[in-house]
């Protein structure tokens, strides 16, 4: 039972981002052996964007908190020739190093290496692990592998490190960034190729949305509370809306993204997983496999999804913006001419199963929208027996991922005055108001302390991954064959009408009556 001074203790924030973090790793891994092994962790890539932008900064602010085992070493590999020197400088920008960090942030790089070679060249993963022996601790070392990489070179790579630079005394893990495969066919290929070579526990697939922390709360507020379970159904549900916005388009990325379009790059994985955390039965406990046996049960109920539930829509450009607004998709010069790939996806998923059966999933996604925001809403049915004259507008639970992390259930409330006049109203949990001046740990800073830690029930497991390519690679295969023309929205827009019609002819309303009063500023 937790005592007054515990609950005293718990009600001291704001809490520094170290004891957000070293409450996280206490309850991950209360192991010993965490602080007393060497670890090394590789960059596989660590020329490019992700590591400079995203796995430097994260493996520095986990260091600068004193977060990683205490004998933790970092080593950088690719083609290029590049010096520790040039690396924390392409890195700067991103570290949110301040003035008084400096002595901690020379420790940090002082802590890194570089050795160049080629993905393909068995001799030069001789050399990385020649050089990773030689490190304080090598030879017992823990090894853990980021692919920071195209997927063009993952056979490669995965093949050199199993034959050249495991650890002998040590575990070693392997994360694999997105995306995985192309489709169902390409993704079984290389989950086969890589399960010929590491174990499943040594595969970590990083979805960095999982890492989230509205993302992860979804379970605790589903099965932390009483007041949810009977009517998280289709007794009560009418519709649930997963949508994913940014503002910008995609802004010299346009090669990338449209060998790959929105569908591969945000619904089948970012939006099918938080799909899964609301659909989900309560798991047999909070264990890795056990949240991830449910999740699949969720995947397997959803049938391929097909054309006619489906809105393809391509960003141009706002003759009335300012700068890239007024750009169009096929204005960015790094985007095939007359490409037909979508910026804009709505799609309608259904769950075949005893709780969720005919109600729709609906999930929206896309690029050069009219704000950042990714959220999960879920509609609840009219009040049966109305008695205030059609006044009433549905409840909803919405559960806000970014920016700004909230919870608020929209319901009604009388009116002040002398009638029976109800008007929409919220109960509201925005994190910044409750948890004022808590720091929310970054996703990637979460997932790679779970790698450390050996928890992998944020990661992607082979078979969720089949499910879900199997859920949307005939839709995949239909666009990338037919090539049908998506619908032109502007810059800066809500996407195309066709996707809020959609919506509505599978039973979403959206009233546009309510506005939310901060209650901070009243």
């Amino acid at each position: 039972m937790g005592t007054r001074a515990s609950a005293e203790k718990m009600s001291n924030l704001p809490f520094s981002r170290s004891e957000v973090f070293g409450e996280l790793r206490k309850e991950l891994h209360e192991d010993k052996e965490f602080d007393q092994s060497a670890h090394i962790f590789i960059i596989m890539g660590a020329s490019g964007d992700l590591a400079k932008k995203k796995i430097y900064p994260t493996l520095w602010w986990l260091f600068r908190d004193g977060l990683l085992p205490e004998q933790t070493y970092f080593v950088g590999f690719a083609r290029s020739d590049l010096t520790i020197d040039a690396i924390r400088t392409s890195c700067l920008p991103y570290l949110k190093a301040t003035d008084k960090d400096a002595e901690r942030l020379s420790a940090f790089f002082s802590r890194n290496t570089y050795i160049s070679g080629k993905y393909a060249d068995e001799s030069s993963f001789s050399k990385l692990d020649t050089h990773i022996t030689s490190l304080p601790g090598g030879p017992e070392a823990n090894r853990l592998f980021y692919l920071a990489l195209p997927p063009t070179v993952y056979h490669d790579v995965s093949k050199n490190i199993k034959h050249r630079c495991m650890s002998t005394k040590g575990w070693t893990r392997v994360i694999v960034e997105k995306p995985f495969g192309h489709d169902l066919q390409s993704s079984e290929e290389l989950s086969t190729h890589l399960s010929s070579l590491f174990t499943e526990d040594q595969i970590y697939r990083i979805d960095h949305y999982l890492g989230k922390e509205m993302v992860q709360n979804l379970m605790v507020l589903r099965f932390g509370n009483r007041i949810f379970g009977p009517i998280w159904n289709r007794d009560s549900l009418a519709c649930v809306v997963l949508t994913f916005k940014e503002p910008f388009g995609t802004q010299g990325r346009g090669g990338y993204f449209d060998d790959f379009g929105i569908i591969r790059d945000v619904m089948q994985n970012h939006l099918l997983q938080m799909l899964c955390l609301v659909a989900m039965e309560k798991p047999a406990s909070t264990s890795s496999d056990d949240v991830r046996d449910e999740k699949v049960k969720v995947l397997k109920c959803i049938a391929p999804v097909p054309i006619s539930d489906v809105v393809l829509g391509q960003y141009v450009g706002n003759p009335e913006g300012e700068g890239d607004e007024k750009l169009g998709y096929l204005d960015d010069p790094t985007v095939p001419k007359g490409s037909t790939q979508a910026t804009f996806t709505a799609a309608v998923l259904y769950v075949h199963n005893e709780r969720w059966d005919g109600v729709p999933f609906i999930l929206r996604c896309g690029k050069a929208l009219n704000e950042r925001k990714a959220e999960v809403r879920l509609q609840f049915t009219d009040v049966p027996g109305d008695i205030f004259g059609n006044q009433c507008r549905r409840n909803e639970l919405v559960v806000r991922v970014q920016p700004n992390e909230a919870v608020y259930a929209k319901m009604m409330s009388k009116k002040p005055g002398v009638y029976f006049s109800p008007e929409e109203t919220e109960l509201d949990l925005t994190y910044k108001s409750r948890y004022k001046d808590v720091k929310l740990p970054d996703a990637y800073e979460r997932l790679i302390l779970d790698v450390f830690c050996g928890s992998q029930m944020h990661f992607v497991r082979s078979d969720e991954l089949r499910e879900a390519w199997r859920i949307f690679t005939p839709l995949l295969h239909h666009i990338d064959r037919e090539k049908p023309k998506p619908i032109p929205y502007k810059y800066g827009s809500r996407g195309p009408t066709e996707a809020d019609d959609l919506s509505k002819k599978v039973g979403f309303r959206y009233e546009g009556t309510y506005k939310w009063v901060n209650p901070h500023r009243l």
